[in-house]
């Protein structure tokens, strides 16, 4: 499954919070730094394999999304495949969700 999130940048703004922070391989990212990477195809995710998800639920206005992957992504015109633990954390505010951080832990696998 190919995934061309560059078009869709319109709809990821409004879904980031405006404060969230983005975490990928170490670098730390604003919402606007995250979408710049998105628009620029620097980081180009090829394919996905989701290998588990759970959503625990923290009151009702906070939601950690917890997905185990295995992402195949094109960085620097390089194809890598990595597996991670993606952490996406959700706050509803005035009844919308929104996300407030996404991070990518690589998982260290024999």
């Amino acid at each position: 499954m190919a995934l061309d999130v560059r078009s869709k940048v319109d709809s990821l703004n409004s879904l980031f919070h405006e404060k969230a922070v983005f975490v990928h391989m170490g670098a730390t990212m604003s919402k606007e730094e995250e979408l710049d990477v998105i628009r620029s195809g620097r980081i180009h995710y090829k394919d996905v394999d989701i290998q588990e998800v759970s959503v625990p639920f923290i009151g009702e206005t906070t939601a950690i999304l917890l997905s185990k992957i295995r992402l195949v992504a094109v960085v620097g015109g390089n194809e890598v495949t990595n597996p991670f633990v993606v952490t996406e954390v959700y706050v509803k505010q005035n009844d919308t969700w929104m996300l407030a951080s996404l991070s990518f832990t690589r998982l260290i696998t024999p």
